[in-house]
């Protein structure tokens, strides 16, 4: 019996280590999006002249993806640091285009990851895209800047590579 019980946590250990030790999923901005949802386009609408209007957050509704909540995924994207030093950041806003939310205003939440990640991370040039790895969740976030559809922990970040 005791020997069947060491296999069975042996068994449960390897099982669990084995979700986390593949590949994560690699995922892009229409992933965010739930098959069916019509999204607005806010980066062909934004434009750096105009009214207020122009700089309201659209779509605060917008779905998320429930299935991805949990997975450990890879998305490219643009950094709005929120947290950190001249060094290090250790809380961005991850964005699909240039200038979201600084420039022009944020797309719906649904297009927004609020990224944490231990320890900081140094980033080079915020014109520069990158790619973000770690568990994503479809937790909120909300903040001076933006409402957000969901939250990463990241364990990685690197330059982004066609």
């Amino acid at each position: 019996m005791q020997f069947f019980q060491k296999f069975a946590v042996l068994a449960t250990l390897l099982l669990c280590t084995g979700a986390y030790a593949g590949s994560p999923k690699e995922i892009f901005w229409e992933d965010l999006i739930p098959k069916g949802h019509v999204q607005i386009d806010t980066q062909a609408q934004a434009n750096h002249e105009g009214s207020e209007q122009n700089w309201v957050q659209p779509d605060l509704d917008a779905p998320v993806v429930k299935e991805l909540d949990g997975q450990s995924v890879s998305l490219p994207g643009f950094v709005v640091p929120l947290e950190g030093d001249s060094e290090v950041i250790t809380e961005f806003l991850l964005v699909p285009y240039f200038g979201a939310c600084i420039h022009v205003p944020p797309p719906p939440p649904n297009q927004i990851v609020h990224v944490t990640i231990k320890g900081g991370v140094p980033i080079e040039s915020l014109y520069d895209a990158i790619v973000v790895t770690g568990v994503i969740s479809t937790e909120t976030w909300s903040g001076e800047i933006a409402q957000v559809g969901y939250k990463m922990k990241a364990v990685g970040v690197a330059p982004f590579e066609l």
